[in-house]
C-alpha cells in the first residue's frame, strides 16, 4: 500500500553537502535560519529524501524553541518522517517526541494547542497517541474555540483509528454532552461531524430533536446534516420521510452552497412534483442571485438535468429560466437559449417570443460588447420557435427584418434565411413579406444577403403591382445606366497602368473584387468575389457618387451578385409576360432588362473594374438574355416552377430530418416490453431481501446501491462475462514471451484520463529486486507519477497501475522499458517494452452543426490537413461511408443530396472531441474511367494535433 502524502512541494536541490548544511543552521541560535533550515529539510524529505543525521539535532536544537514558524514546521517534519521500522514497530528514538507533544497540549498559548491537536488528528500511530489520551481529552474543555475544535477533530481521529477500544472508547457519549453546549459553529460542526462518521444513531437523534432550530444553524453545521441525511438514507431509503421537513426548512437558508445541495439533495430522494418544484425555483433563485459566471452554468447544468426528467415542471419555470439573458456572458445566454427552447409548448411561446424579441431590440445599442454574436443567437433561437410554432412567425418576422441591413454578415444571413424559410411555409404572410422585404432592399449592404433577398422576390413575387415595384426596387437599386462612360474608362485604364509603378502619387482606395477559393453548400470548392482593399482600382469619381447597393457591389467586382441580379429580372419579366395583358409595357420591361444585363456585361469586360467578369457569370447572364429573346416552354418551366420545386423539396427534407431527430431523442426507451412495474407506495419495507431482478422502479438512491459497477465500467474493469472479452480483446503485449519479464497492459481512456494496467510477469528461477516500470510519453500526454519500485518472486506476478494526463486532441505514444536487479547479474537489467499509440478515435464523437456554423469554421480555421484518396473501394458511396465508420464522424450532407449515381460525391463530416474541439472534414471523391477513386479528403481545425492526428487515421483505415 502507497503511503500517503499531505502536501507536495518541489524541490530540485540535493546534495550531499546541503544535509550539513541544514545541521549548521539548525545548531545556531538564529531563528530565520532555522526557519528555512526546516523547510529545506522537509522538501528534501517531501522529495524522497531520508536524512536521519537530522533528528537527533532537531530534537535538541528545535523541539525546545518556542517561535511559532519553527514548530508549525517541526509538526511537519514529525508528520514525514518514517516513526515505524520495517516490521513495523515504533521506533525507540520515537519516545523523546512524546514528552514534548504532552508539554504542547498543556502550553499557555492556545496557537501551540491548536497546531499540536491538529497534527494528532493526522498521527496513526496508537502507540504513540496512547500518553497523550488525557491531555487531548482535556482541551475539549479549553476557553479559546480554536483549541476546541482541533481537539474534537482529535478525539474522532483516535476512535476511528482504535476503532472504539481501549483508547477512548467513551468518545460518542463525550462529544454529544460537548455538542449541546458548545456555542462556537466551526467546534459545534467538528463534533457533529464526529457523531456522523463514528455514531451514526447519535447525530441522527440530535438532529431530528433539534429540526425545529435547522434554521438557524450556521452553514457549516447545516451542510454536515445534509450530507447526515443523504448517508442515512442512502443505507435506510425507507427512512428518507422523517427527513423531509429538515430538507424543506433548510431550502430556506440563507447561504447558497446549502440552497444548492439541499436542492440537490432533494431532488435524489424524492420524485413527487412537489419536491421537484420546491428544487426547481430554488435553481432558478440561484440563477438570478448569483453573480458568478461559472455558479451560473454549473445552476444551468442542473436545470438541464432536472428537464430530462422533469420537464413537465421545469416548463413552469420556463420564463424564470430566461431572466438569465441579462448576464452579459455569452456562454450563459447560449446555454440558457438552449434550456429554453426545449422547453416552449403552445401555452408558453408567446411569452417566450415576445421576452427574445425585447431581447433583440436591446443589441441595437451599439455601445455594449458582442451584441453581434448575441443578436445572432436570438435571431436562431427565435427562428425555431417560428418552425415549431407556425402562428407566432407574424409576429417576428416583420421585427427580425430590420435586421437585413445589419452590419454582422452572420445576423443578416440568419435573418434573410429565416425569412425565406416561412415565405415558403406560411402562404399567408406572402404578400406582407414582399412589401416589407422591397421597402427594405436596398438598406441590406451585404453581398450574400442581397443574392438571398434577390431569389426571394425572384420567387414569391406573384401579382402585377408586386413584380412591378420588384422591377422599379432593383432598377433604382442599380442606378442609371450605364455604369460607366468611355472617358472613365479611360481614366482606369491610364490609372491601372500607373498603378504599376514603384511609387504611386494617389493614396485614394476603394473596395474592388478578389478571388478567393470556398466551400460550397454541398462541400465542393469553388471561387467566389470578396472585397479587399486595392489602391487605385476604380476611377474615384464612379465610386463618390453611388449610395444604391447594388451599383456599389457591382462596381467592386462581384459579378457572382450581378448574375443572381440578371436571374431574378428573368423570373419577373417571364411572370410579367403571363400577367400583363398590354403587350407594350411587357416589351419595353424586357428591353429595360436586356439593357441591364448588357451593362453588367460590359462593365465586366471594361478597365473600369480591377479584374475581368468570371466565365461562370458570363454564362449565366447570356443565358438569361437567350431565354427573353427566344423564350420557349420548357425554358420557362424550369425558370418558374423547377427552380422553386428544389427548394421546396431541401425545405421539405431539414423539416422531415429535424422531426425525426426530435422523434427519436422522445422515443428513448424507459422500460423494455415485459419489465416487471414496481409500485413504490405498495413495496414492502423488505425490499432488501428481494433479488436484484426485482429491483424496478426504485428511487434514484435505490438504483445508486444496486449498480456497483458503475466505477468499474468507468476504469475498464467490467465484470460481466461479454465486458470480460472486450477487456481481452484489447490487451496490449508489451515485452516478448522469451524476455525475462513479460508484461502486458490493457489500457483504458476515459476523457481526459489514460490509465495503464500492466501485468507483470517474472519467468524466471530468481528474485527480481527493484522492479520498475518506466514510462515515458510523447505527444500531449503526461505521466502523473512514477510508479514504484516491487520485489517479485520466481513465477509471481504483480498490477502495477499508471495514470497519464491528456491535454488535446492528439494521437500520443506512451514508450519505457521495465528495469530491475538479479542475483546472477551485476548491473541492472532493462527490458524494452513496445510502443503504445493512443487512438485518437478514443477522444472524439460524433456531432451536428448548422451548414452556415460549418462553412463559418472552415473560413476561420486556420490548420488544413489535405489527403489524397486511394482505396480499393471502388463505389463513391461506400467509400463515404467506409470514411465516416472510420472517423468516427457524423455526416452533415442530408441522404437525400448523395442520392444517384454520377461518379462523383462531395460531402461534409463533422466531430467534436471531448475537449470541445471541432473537426471539419470535406470529402470529394470521383470515379475515374478506369474504375478507380480519385479525389481528396481535407481535415480542417483549430489546432494543428486533431488534423495531423485525424488525417493519419484517414490515411491507415481508406486502404482498408
Amino acid at each position: 500500500m502507497e503511503k500517503s502524502c499531505s502536501l507536495l512541494v518541489h524541490f530540485d536541490k540535493s546534495s550531499p553537502a546541503l544535509a550539513n548544511e541544514i545541521r549548521e543552521s539548525l545548531e545556531s541560535n538564529d531563528t530565520p535560519r532555522k526557519v528555512e533550515a526546516m523547510k529545506k529539510a522537509v522538501m528534501l524529505m517531501l522529495n524522497g529524501e531520508t536524512i536521519p543525521q537530522l533528528f537527533i539535532t532537531i530534537v535538541r536544537y528545535v523541539l525546545p524553541s518556542e517561535d511559532h514558524t519553527i514548530q508549525k514546521l517541526l509538526l511537519l517534519y514529525l508528520e514525514i518522517i518514517d516513526k515505524t521500522d520495517a516490521q513495523g514497530k515504533i521506533l525507540p528514538e520515537m519516545i523523546l517526541i512524546c514528552q514534548n507533544l504532552r508539554n504542547n497540549l498543556q502550553h499557555p498559548n492556545e496557537y501551540i494547542r491548536g497546531v499540536t491537536l491538529r497534527f494528532l488528528s493526522r498521527l496513526n500511530e496508537a502507540e504513540l497517541i496512547e500518553p497523550l489520551v488525557h491531555a487531548i481529552v482535556t482541551n475539549l474543555e479549553h476557553r479559546h474555540p480554536f483549541v476546541r475544535r482541533n481537539a474534537i477533530l482529535a478525539v474522532m481521529a483516535i476512535y476511528k483509528l482504535a476503532q472504539g477500544d481501549h483508547l477512548l472508547p467513551d468518545a460518542p457519549e463525550l462529544i454529544e454532552k460537548i455538542l449541546g453546549k458548545e456555542q462556537d459553529l466551526s467546534a459545534k460542526r467538528n463534533a457533529f461531524l464526529m457523531l456522523c462518521n463514528c455514531a451514526q444513531d447519535r447525530a441522527v437523534s440530535f438532529l431530528l430533536t433539534h429540526a425545529e432550530s435547522v434554521p438557524g444553524w450556521g452553514d457549516l453545521l447545516q451542510m454536515v446534516a445534509l450530507e447526515l441525511i443523504r448517508k442515512v438514507c442512502r443505507a435506510n431509503p425507507d427512512g428518507k420521510g422523517k427527513f423531509m421537513k429538515v430538507i424543506l426548512l433548510l431550502l430556506q437558508s440563507h447561504s447558497t452552497a446549502v440552497m444548492y445541495e439541499c436542492s440537490g439533495t432533494l431532488v435524489s430522494l424524492s420524485s413527487a412534483p412537489t419536491a421537484i418544484r420546491a428544487a426547481a425555483n430554488c435553481y432558478c433563485q440561484l440563477l438570478l442571485s448569483q453573480s458568478d459566471n461559472n455558479v451560473k452554468l454549473i445552476v444551468l447544468d442542473r436545470l438541464q438535468e432536472l428537464k430530462a426528467t422533469h420537464r413537465e415542471i421545469v416548463v413552469e419555470l420556463i420564463m424564470d429560466v430566461l431572466r438569465a439573458l441579462q448576464s452579459p456572458n455569452l456562454d450563459i445566454r447560449r446555454k440558457t437559449l438552449d434550456i429554453a427552447l426545449d422547453l416552449i409548448t403552445p401555452r408558453n411561446i408567446e411569452e417566450v417570443v415576445m421576452t427574445l424579441k425585447k431581447e433583440v431590440v436591446k443589441t441595437q445599442n451599439k455601445e455594449l460588447e458582442k451584441n453581434a454574436e448575441y443578436r445572432q443567437m436570438l435571431i436562431q433561437a427565435i427562428h425555431s420557435c417560428a418552425v415549431k410554432f407556425p402562428e407566432v412567425a407574424s409576429t417576428v418576422v416583420h421585427l427580425l427584418m430590420d435586421f437585413l441591413g445589419d452590419t454582422n454578415l452572420a445576423s443578416a444571413l440568419d435573418v434573410v434565411c429565416f425569412v425565406r424559410e416561412i415565405i415558403e411555409t406560411n402562404p399567408k404572410l406572402r404578400e406582407s413579406i414582399i412589401t416589407r422585404l422591397l421597402d427594405l432592399f436596398y438598406q441590406i449592404p451585404a453581398s450574400r444577403v442581397c443574392s438571398c433577398a434577390l431569389w426571394i422576390i425572384g420567387e414569391y413575387c406573384q401579382s402585377l403591382p408586386e413584380i412591378e415595384s420588384a422591377i422599379s426596387a432593383i432598377k433604382q437599386c442599380l442606378g442609371d445606366l450605364p455604369f460607366f462612360t468611355v472617358a472613365e474608362d479611360g481614366e482606369a485604364a491610364d490609372q491601372s497602368s500607373a498603378s504599376k509603378a514603384p511609387a504611386p502619387t494617389s493614396k485614394q482606395t476603394t473596395s474592388v473584387g478578389s478571388k478567393r477559393p470556398v466551400v460550397l453548400a454541398d462541400g465542393t470548392y469553388a471561387s467566389q468575389t470578396a472585397a479587399v482593399e486595392i489602391a487605385l482600382a476604380v476611377p474615384v469619381s464612379l465610386v463618390a457618387g453611388t449610395s444604391t447597393n447594388l451599383r456599389t457591389l457591382l462596381l467592386t467586382g462581384d459579378f457572382f451578385l450581378g448574375s443572381v441580379i440578371c436571374g431574378t429580372l428573368t423570373k419577373l419579366v417571364l411572370r410579367l409576360e403571363e400577367l400583363q395583358t398590354s403587350k407594350v409595357a411587357v416589351n419595353k420591361a424586357t428591353a429595360d432588362i436586356l439593357l441591364v444585363m448588357v451593362s453588367i456585361l460590359r462593365l465586366g469586360q471594361s478597365a473600369v473594374v480591377a479584374h475581368p467578369i468570371d466565365n461562370d457569370s458570363v454564362d449565366r447572364i447570356t443565358q438569361c438574355i437567350r431565354v427573353l429573346t427566344s423564350p420557349d416552354e420548357e425554358a420557362r418551366c424550369i425558370w418558374l416552377e423547377k427552380c422553386r420545386a428544389s427548394f421546396v423539396k431541401m425545405i421539405t427534407e431539414k423539416l422531415r430530418r429535424d422531426s425525426e431527430e426530435t422523434r427519436a431523442k422522445e422515443q428513448v426507451a424507459r422500460a423494455q416490453p415485459d419489465d416487471l412495474i414496481d409500485f413504490y407506495h405498495l413495496k414492502s419495507r423488505k425490499v432488501s431481501s428481494l433479488p436484484s431482478f426485482l429491483l424496478h422502479g426504485m428511487s434514484q438512491l435505490e438504483l445508486e446501491d444496486e449498480v456497483q459497477t458503475d466505477l468499474k465500467r468507468a476504469t475498464g474493469e467490467f465484470t460481466k462475462d461479454s465486458d470480460d472479452t472486450k477487456k481481452l480483446n484489447r490487451v496490449l503485449q508489451l515485452t516478448g514471451f522469451s524476455d525475462p519479464v513479460y508484461a502486458e497492459a490493457y489500457v483504458t481512456v476515459h476523457q481526459y484520463d489514460i490509465v495503464l494496467d500492466v501485468t507483470v510477469i517474472n519467468r524466471t528461477k530468481e528474485t527480481l529486486q527493484n522492479l520498475c516500470l518506466e514510462l515515458a510519453t510523447m505527444g500531449d500526454l503526461k505521466l502523473v507519477e512514477r510508479p514504484q519500485n516491487y520485489t517479485l518472486a520466481p513465477d509471481a506476478s504483480k498490477q502495477i497501475r499508471a495514470n497519464i494526463k491528456v491535454s488535446s486532441t492528439e494521437t500520443g505514444v506512451i514508450f519505457g522499458n521495465i528495469v530491475y536487479e538479479s542475483t546472477s547479474a551485476l548491473d541492472r537489467n532493462v527490458v524494452v517494452l513496445n510502443d503504445i499509440h493512443i487512438d485518437i478515435m478514443d477522444y472524439i464523437s460524433p456531432a451536428s452543426c448548422p451548414d452556415v456554423a460549418f462553412r463559418n469554421m472552415w473560413a476561420e480555421f486556420e490548420w488544413e490537413n489535405k489527403v489524397s484518396i486511394s482505396s480499393s473501394i471502388e463505389d463513391v458511396k461506400q467509400f463515404l461511408d467506409h470514411i465516416v465508420t472510420s472517423t468516427n464522424m457524423k455526416c452533415l450532407t442530408p441522404p437525400s443530396q448523395l442520392d444517384g449515381d454520377c461518379g462523383f460525391l462531395a460531402a461534409n463530416l463533422y466531430a467534436k472531441s471531448v475537449f470541445g474541439e471541432d473537426a471539419l472534414v470535406n470529402v470529394s471523391v470521383e470515379k475515374m474511367p478506369d474504375g478507380k477513386l480519385s479525389g481528396f479528403i481535407r481535415i480542417r481545425s483549430k489546432t494543428q494535433g486533431i488534423a495531423l492526428s485525424l488525417g493519419d487515421k484517414i490515411t491507415l483505415k481508406q486502404k482498408a
